[in-house]
Formats: structure tokens, C-alpha cells, sequence
């Protein structure tokens, strides 16, 4: 019995209580979900909830008299065996083996679908994150949103959502043209401008150049800046994706800010938002009202000189998006850009949308490497595949994901590359090796989970305490799951993970899959074979959220 199907059944009791008058209750009043914990003692059962404390008052009477009337419906409901009030009125539950182990044999039949849940059905979502500027590799600050950002589209999509990733480019503007002149005069062996961009790098983008276009050198300047421009954008950004493939981040979308612009989308939308009535002008210059959203202040679109502002452009491609068909929007933006959640609420308001509804704005604290070193390549930063080829993408990832995203963090090299349980990600990864390396074992020892064609597999059996306790973490991966995509916080998932690979170290020391010397092969044997593959499979789904490898030896 999982979690989610004790949760159901609690509901129904509920229902046919107040179906037949025994609480003083209509059906709207109850919740669309019960939720049910591990106790903390667990002497005092296998489940607990406190629904009773919940609707008590509502109802009219005491929590343990709620809790009453709920318990005797609980204790007919199969695979329940006891059925205890604590306290105020808490409901401990105490389920039977049969009902725990079975739980088993479904995720291994699940497979790679088991955790999958359908809590975010039928929202369709934009999520932007990274979005580096094109005029230099990824670094250490773009790290954290690369790998949160992945794993959040990885759990809403667990969670039924439909959910697009895209990367913003940076493409327009000044600092393209500070790009381009920087790479001309590293072409040219010359000093970069300056404010222009340090480092190897621009060397080399030069050096992609002169293969793309021998004759480069021999133009002026003038004529050269927009080769140079287009193709050294080019080669950053085949560079930017080759990093983000190495950390196993992917996009749907890559969007360019120039299209933006060349396409009329700037213009486009400060016409949209005036027939909305939020554009006045002022000064010689065109402002959007947001101050009437909450914004601190108004924002100017189109400055006097009749350039567009950059905030003219998070209108035009926020307008983008709701054209493109996405109800619901999240942006991530690093440390630096708290001020953006106001005015990308005002520019959603603006639009007519409801910015509680269709925009999220997260914000990422900072991240750190002790003893990290400056990259020689871009000579001032920590590149993100100096990061990767140093520590390992999965240590990276993993330690980025298992700790919210508004925390400051600083990684511990040291930590991350021992082969000891005090690594997290080594804890994990080796228990789902270790899970692997059982199996192996238990196939050249002749154990199987099924015999003859039939599945082999006494749920009756699993009855240990250390089973007891594994198989309720895995019971609650799905719901924690869930919980990750609703509050995007995949370190959920990591922190579950570590917690089933203790649960699965502490029964591998206490039961054994494979017989003992020239014992027999017994159904116990093959049903703890289903248990250690059903781990197996909870541990290989999990990581695969955070975007980690599941190892199959270490």
C-alpha cells in the first residue's frame, strides 16, 4: 500500500462519514487530498495524519471524537491492521506486510514511469533560464540556474506539466558591438578597447574567424566589425552549447533578442500596451505605467532619442511567450536581478494577465568553489567546464540541486571527490551500484524473480523491520516528487534519494537476497529480489531528475 493509495482510502471513509450523516459535514468541505506522514516514533505505526484535528471544529465536534468516528471506517479498509488515536486526535495507522511489500512488485512493473504523477496536468509552461550573455564561455555564476533549472523542467514534466526550456540570447545591444571590436583587435594583434572583453578566448574566437573567412584582415574595420560580429557570436554559441550538452542541460528553445528587434516586436508591443492604456508619453520619451502593479517606479520603453530600452524588450518578449501559446511563465534570474520581479509582475499586469497566475520570477543565490582558480582561458572567471572536467558533471550537479535555490552555497571540492559516505552524491550513486551489484549476484546464485514464466514474489515475506522501512521511503517518492514540481525545489528529491539509500544500506546488512552457502534458492530469496530492484528503479529515477548518472559499478 503506498502512500498515495492510503491517502485515497482515508478520503472515501471520509466521504461515506459524511455520506451517512456520522460527521456534520458536506463533501465540498473536505480537502481534495489527505496527507500522511511517517510518525516520528515509529513504534506508533507506519502512517499517520491529522485530518481529524483538521475538520474537527468544522464539523462541529472534539478532534478525538472526529477521530474516532474515522478510525473504525479506517480499520475495515484491506491491508490496514491497527488503527490507534494519539494525542489531540492524530490517527496512526499500522498497515500489513502483504499491503507494504506489495508495493515492490509495482515499481519494479513501473519501471522508469514509477514517481511519474499527474498533479501538473494540463499546465503549460515557459521556463527561462541561463540565458548568458554570447560574448563569453559559461561560468561559475551561470552554473546554479543550468542545473536547478534542468531539474525543475525535469520534475514539473514528472508531474504531468508541459513545460518548454528556452534561452534568452542576449544578442542585441552594445555589448555585441564591445564583442565584436574586442575580437577585431585581438585579429589584429592589437590591445582590446577598452571596457572590451579579456582573455584567451577572444584569441580563439579570432582564430575561429580567420577559418571562416581568410580574407577578414584585409577588410577595414568598418567593413570587418560585422562579419566578425556574426561570426564569432556563432562560435560562442556553439561553444555555450557544447558546455551546457557536457552538464546535460538542454533546451527547447533557443530565442534571440535581435529578432526582437528586427522583426517590429519592439514596436509591436509598446502598441499593444498603449491600446491597454498603460503607455503615456513624457519628456520626449514613451513610458510603461507599471507603478500602478506595484512597480517602485515607471519604466521608460522608448528613450527620447527614440531608442528602445532594454526593459522594451522584456515587454516585447514577455508579449512573445503569451503569443507563443505559454499561460504560465517562470523566469530564472541570478542574485543580482531582485529588482526584475516587480517590473516583470507590472509588465504581465500590463498585458492583462494575472501576475499570481501566469509569472513566476526565482531568484538563485550566489555559489562558490573552494579553491576554485580562474579560468586562464577567459582570465578573469571560473569557467563551468573547468568546473565540469575538475570535479565531475555528476558531483556538480548533484550538489547543486540538493539545497534550495535561495541559499548561498559553497561547494566542497575536498568532499566532493571522496569515495566515502560522507559525499552525498558518492552515497547515492554507490547505493544504486550497490543495488546493481546484488542483482549480478543473485542471478549467478540462480535467483530469479520468476519461476517457470510466473512472477515469484510473496509480498507476506517482507516483513523485517528494515524492509518495513524502505518500502515506506519508496511509498513516498511519487508524493515528494510532486511536491518538488509544485514549490520547484528538486533538493527534495535529492535529500529523499539519500534518505532511501540509508534505508537500502541498513536492509542489505540485514537481509540477504542471495542464499547462504548451499542453501536453497526460496521464494523469501526472490521476493527481496523484487525489493532490491524495486530500489534500484526509485534511486535510477531519482537521479535521473537531478540530471546524475546511476552507476551500474563504482
Amino acid at each position: 500500500m503506498t502512500p498515495e493509495e492510503l491517502s485515497a482510502a482515508i478520503s472515501a471513509c471520509l466521504k461515506d462519514a459524511v455520506a451517512a450523516g456520522d460527521v456534520a459535514l458536506s463533501e465540498s468541505d473536505l480537502p481534495d487530498e489527505v496527507r500522511v506522514e511517517r510518525p516520528k516514533n515509529r513504534e506508533h505505526g507506519d502512517w499517520a495524519t491529522n485530518i481529524a484535528l483538521q475538520l474537527a471544529k468544522k464539523a462541529g465536534t472534539n478532534p478525538r471524537a472526529f477521530a474516532e468516528i474515522l478510525s473504525t471506517r479506517l480499520k475495515e479498509i484491506d491491508g490496514v491492521t491497527a488503527v490507534d488515536i494519539a494525542g489531540p486526535g492524530f490517527l496512526n495507522i499500522t498497515v500489513d506486510a502483504a499491503a507494504a511489500g506489495a508495493l515492490a512488485k509495482v515499481i519494479v512493473e513501473a519501471g522508469s514511469s514509477y514517481g511519474s504523477n499527474q498533479a501538473l496536468a494540463g499546465h503549460v509552461i515557459n521556463m527561462e533560464f541561463v540565458s548568458a550573455n554570447p560574448t563569453g564561455p559559461l561560468h561559475i555564476g551561470h552554473t546554479r540556474w543550468a542545473a536547478l533549472g534542468d531539474s525543475i523542467a525535469r520534475v514539473l514534466r514528472a508531474s504531468g506539466a508541459d513545460v518548454t526550456a528556452e534561452y534568452y540570447i542576449n544578442d542585441a545591444g552594445s555589448q555585441m558591438n564591445v564583442f565584436a571590436n574586442s575580437v577585431l583587435s585581438r585579429l589584429h594583434g592589437r590591445d582590446v578597447p577598452e571596457g572590451g572583453y579579456p582573455g584567451q578566448y577572444i584569441v580563439e574566437l579570432g582564430d575561429e574567424v580567420l577559418k571562416a573567412h581568410p580574407a577578414i584582415r584585409e577588410l577595414t574595420d568598418e567593413a570587418a566589425l560585422p562579419v566578425i560580429r556574426q561570426a564569432a557570436y556563432e562560435a560562442q554559441m556553439a561553444d555555450i552549447k557544447t558546455t551546457l550538452a557536457d552538464f546535460g542541460v538542454s533546451f527547447d528553445v533557443y530565442f534571440s533578442e535581435k529578432e526582437l528587434h528586427d522583426h517590429g516586436a519592439i514596436e509591436s508591443a509598446v502598441a499593444r500596451l498603449r491600446e491597454q492604456g498603460h503607455v503615456f508619453d513624457k519628456d520626449g520619451a514613451v513610458w510603461l505605467r507599471t507603478t500602478d502593479f506595484g512597480d517602485d517606479k515607471d519604466r521608460v520603453m522608448i528613450r527620447a532619442n527614440g531608442e528602445p530600452t532594454y526593459f522594451a524588450a522584456d515587454a516585447a518578449y514577455y508579449l512573445s511567450k503569451k503569443d507563443r501559446g505559454f499561460p504560465e511563465k517562470i523566469y530564472l534570474l541570478g542574485a543580482d536581478h531582485h529588482g526584475y520581479i516587480n517590473r516583470l509582475k507590472a509588465i504581465a499586469a500590463c498585458a492583462g494577465d494575472d501576475p499570481e497566475a501566469n509569472i513566476e520570477v526565482l531568484i538563485g543565490q550566489l555559489v562558490s568553489v573552494n579553491g576554485a582558480k580562474l579560468s586562464k582561458r577567459a582570465g578573469n572567471i571560473i569557467e563551468l567546464k573547468d568546473l565540469i572536467s575538475w570535479l565531475g558533471k555528476d558531483a556538480v550537479r548533484y550538489s547543486l540541486a540538493r539545497f534550495p535555490a535561495d541559499s548561498p552555497l559553497t561547494l566542497d571540492p575536498e568532499l566532493l571527490k571522496k569515495n566515502s559516505n560522507e559525499n552525498p552524491v558518492f552515497y547515492v550513486q554507490y547505493a544504486h551500484a550497490r543495488s546493481r551489484g546484488t542483482a549480478r549476484n543473485a542471478a549467478e546464485a540462480g535467483v530469479e524473480r520468476q519461476v517457470n514464466g510466473e512472477d515469484a514474489f510473496d509480498a507476506s515475506l517482507l516483513d523485517h523491520a528494515t524492509e518495513n522501512e524502505l518500502l515506506s521511503y519508496l511509498g513516498s517518492y511519487p508524493s515528494i516528487v510532486a511536491k518538488a514540481a509544485e514549490f520547484r525545489e528538486p533538493h527534495r528529491v535529492a535529500r529523499h534519494l539519500e534518505v532511501i539509500a540509508g534505508a537500502y544500506h541498513r536492509w542489505y546488512d540485514a537481509c540477504r537476497v542471495s542464499p547462504q552457502g548451499d542453501d536453497p534458492v526460496r521464494d523469501v530469496n526472490r521476493t527481496r529480489l523484487w525489493l532490491n530492484d524495486a530500489t534500484s528503479q526509485v534511486l535510477a529515477n531519482g537521479l535521473e531528475l537531478l540530471g546524475v548518472s546511476a552507476p551500474e559499478r563504482m
